[in-house]
C-alpha cells in the first residue's frame, strides 16, 4: 500500500460520469450507433401504466444481457457483479455511482413472465439489421449458410432412451407428387399410403415406464434439457447440444438464424432458415457439403437461386467402381456399366430414388464382378433421385469460372462469424434450459455482433470525414499562400471537395492553376481507396 492510498480513498471530488468513460470506448460507440427508444414500442403492450409498482426501464432490461453477450460473461449473476464496479457499464445503463444495480434474477423473472412466448428478441435483431441496411453496408446477392453446435445445459449421464421421433420432411408433399408422376411415366401404380406416415411416432413420453418394443428405432433424450439432441463432439466425446443455423452476406453481416436439436441433420433444418433469408431475394446461396442434397438443390433452382456446393467424395467402398463410372443415358433412362452392359429401370421407391438393376446372369461371368458388386445374386443396383438433375445442375454451377473463389469466402464470413461468437461472446455453451431461451440467447448475441460492427464502422466513418476535412484545409491554405491574390471557390466538408470545386468553378479560377488538376486528382485517389477498403473490411 502506498503512502497516500488512504488519503486518495477518502478524499471527496467533483466529477462528471461522462468524463470517466473513454471517448473511444466500445459501449460509447454502441450507444451512439442506434436510438434505443425503439424498445419502448416493442414492449408497449406488455406493461400496464396504471396498475402495480413502477417497473424497471425496459431499455435497461435489454441492455444488461447485451453487456453479458458483448463481453462473453458466463452468467447473469457475474454480469451484475461486473456492473456494480464498472463505470462504463453503469454509464451505458444510465446509472450513476450511487444507484443500486438490479438483482441478477430480474431479467430471468421478466423473461418467464413478461417476455415468454413472444418474438421480442427476434424483433430486436431485425431492427438492428435494418439499421445496418440503411447505410447500404449489407449485400444480399450472395448469402453464406452454415450451422454450429452449442453445448446445452444438460448432464450427459441423466438421460433415457425413447422412441425416435419421425418428423415429416419439409419437402415431403412435393416429393410424393414427383414420385407419383415418375411412376406414372414408367407405367407403375402409385404407392399406397404407409401406416407409419399417418401416425408417425412422436418420441414417446419421458415419464412413461413402458418397455420399448424390439426393432423400434430409439434415441437418447436428456432428462434436464429434453429439447436438446445427443451430438457427437470429436471422436470419443458425446454431449447434448443445440444446432444453431445462421446466414450472412459476404461482408459478415448476420441476416438470420434458427435453433434446432443437435442431433438433426443440416438438410432437415434448412427450410426454417431458408424461409427467412428468402425475403432478401438472394442470387446465390453458398453452403457446405451437409446441404448438398437433391431436395435443397431442387428448391433453390425452383426459386431462381444458384446453389453453390463443394465437391463431395463418393461414399463407396474401396476397390469398387464409383457411381460416376456408370454412364447414365437420359434418352433411354438407363445406366451403362464399365463393361458396356445395361442397368434397366425397375421401380421408384418411397424415398424418391429410381432403382436400376443389372442382369445377374450376365454379371456372373463379368471380369469386373469383384469391382462392381458384392451381391449374392450378382445383381448391381444403382439409385438415382428424381431430383438428381438439379443436383447435377449445381455441379455445373460449381465448375463455373469464379465460383470456386466465392466458395473460399466461407472461411472468411460464416466460419469467422462462428469463431468470433465462440471466442469473444460466450457461444460455446449455454446455461439456459429450453429451446426458447436458447433462441433468445442466439438472437441477442447475433444482434450484439451486428451492432458492434456497425458502431465501429460509424466511428471509422467519422474519423475518415475528419481526415478529409484536415486534408482539404491543408491544401486550401497551401494554395492561398502560393497565390494570395487569386480567388478560390471551395466548399470544405461537403460532398464537393477541393478538386470538384476546381472543376465546377473553373471560370472563377485562373488558368495557370488548372494544370494542377490532374496532380490533385492523383493525390486524392489513394485516400478514396483507403476509405472504401476500411469501410468494407472494418473490424468486427
Amino acid at each position: 500500500m502506498t503512502k497516500n492510498a488512504d488519503k486518495k480513498r477518502e478524499q471527496m471530488q467533483m466529477f462528471c460520469m461522462d468524463d470517466m468513460v473513454p471517448k473511444d470506448h466500445i459501449l460509447r460507440l454502441i450507444d451512439r450507433a442506434i436510438n434505443w427508444n425503439f424498445i419502448y414500442n416493442l414492449v408497449e403492450d406488455k406493461y400496464c401504466l396504471d396498475n402495480g409498482r413502477p417497473s424497471m426501464d425496459p431499455v435497461m432490461l435489454i441492455k444488461i444481457p447485451f453487456i453479458q453477450y458483448l463481453y462473453g460473461i458466463k452468467s447473469m449473476r457475474q454480469t451484475i457483479k461486473e456492473i456494480e464496479v464498472n463505470v462504463a457499464y453503469r454509464w451505458f445503463l444510465g446509472l450513476d455511482m450511487l444507484d443500486p444495480v438490479p438483482h441478477f434474477s430480474t431479467f430471468g423473472k421478466n423473461y418467464t413472465r413478461r417476455f415468454k412466448d413472444t418474438d421480442l428478441f427476434e424483433q430486436i435483431f431485425s431492427h438492428i439489421l435494418e439499421e445496418c441496411m440503411k447505410f447500404h453496408l449489407v449485400d444480399t446477392t450472395t448469402i453464406f449458410v452454415d450451422a454450429t453446435h452449442v453445448k446445452a445445459c444438460a448432464n450427459s449421464k441423466k438421460m433415457r432412451k425413447r422412441v425416435a421421433a419421425q418428423e415429416a420432411l419439409w419437402y415431403e408433399e412435393s416429393l410424393k407428387k414427383e414420385i407419383d408422376e415418375d411412376r406414372k411415366a414408367h407405367n407403375k401404380k402409385p404407392l399406397k399410403d404407409n401406416d407409419n406416415d399417418k401416425n408417425p411416432p412422436t418420441g414417446g413420453d419421458l415419464d412413461s415406464e413402458e418397455k420399448i418394443p424390439e426393432g423400434v428405432k430409439t434415441q437418447k433424450c436428456s432428462l434436464t434439457a429434453p429439447e436438446s439432441g445427443w451430438f457427437r463432439k470429436g471422436e470419443h466425446k458425446h454431449v447434448f447440444a443445440y444446432s444453431v443455423e445462421a446466414a450472412c452476406d459476404k461482408f459478415g453481416w448476420i441476416l438470420g438464424y434458427s435453433v434446432h436439436p443437435g442431433n438433426l441433420h443440416d438438410s432437415r433444418t434448412f427450410k426454417t432458415l431458408y424461409d427467412k433469408i428468402l425475403l432478401y431475394h438472394p442470387e446465390m446461396i453458398v453452403a457446405d457439403a451437409g446441404y448438398k442434397t437433391p431436395a435443397i438443390a431442387h428448391q433453390l433452382l425452383k426459386d431462381g437461386i444458384k446453389p453453390l456446393f463443394p465437391y463431395k467424395s463418393p461414399m463407396t467402398k474401396d476397390g469398387f467402381f464409383k457411381k460416376y463410372e456408370y454412364a447414365y443415358d437420359e434418352f433411354y433412362d438407363c445406366y451403362v456399366c464399365p463393361n458396356n452392359h445395361i442397368l434397366q429401370y425397375t421401380t421408384t421407391n418411397r424415398d424418391g430414388y429410381k432403382e436400376y438393376k443389372s442382369c445377374g446372369y450376365i454379371c456372373s461371368s463379368c471380369q469386373y464382378l469383384n469391382q462392381c458388386t458384392a451381391s449374392k445374386d450378382h445383381v448391381k443396383l444403382i439409385t438415382r433421385h428424381v431430383w438428381e438433375s438439379d443436383l447435377e445442375a449445381s455441379e455445373d454451377i460449381r465448375h463455373t469460372r469464379g465460383n470456386k473463389a466465392i466458395y473460399q469466402h466461407r472461411k472468411e464470413t460464416i466460419e469467422r462469424l462462428f469463431g468470433t461468437a465462440k471466442e469473444q461472446h460466450g457461444f460455446r455453451y449455454t446455461q439456459y434450459i429450453g429451446k426458447a431461451r436458447m433462441e433468445m440467447k442466439v438472437g441477442l448475441t447475433f444482434a450484439c455482433m451486428n451492432l458492434k460492427k456497425l458502431a465501429k464502422m460509424m466511428a471509422l466513418k467519422s474519423y475518415c470525414n475528419d481526415l478529409f476535412l484536415i486534408i482539404d484545409e491543408i491544401i486550401n491554405k497551401i494554395y492561398q499562400n502560393l497565390f494570395p491574390k487569386e480567388k478560390l471557390v471551395l466548399e470544405l466538408g461537403s460532398s464537393t471537395n477541393f478538386v470538384y470545386s476546381l472543376r465546377q468553378d473553373a471560370d472563377l479560377v485562373p488558368y495557370h492553376l488548372l494544370f494542377l488538376y490532374s496532380d490533385i486528382e492523383k493525390f486524392f485517389e489513394p485516400f478514396r481507396k483507403i476509405q472504401t477498403h476500411m469501410f468494407i473490411n472494418a473490424p468486427r
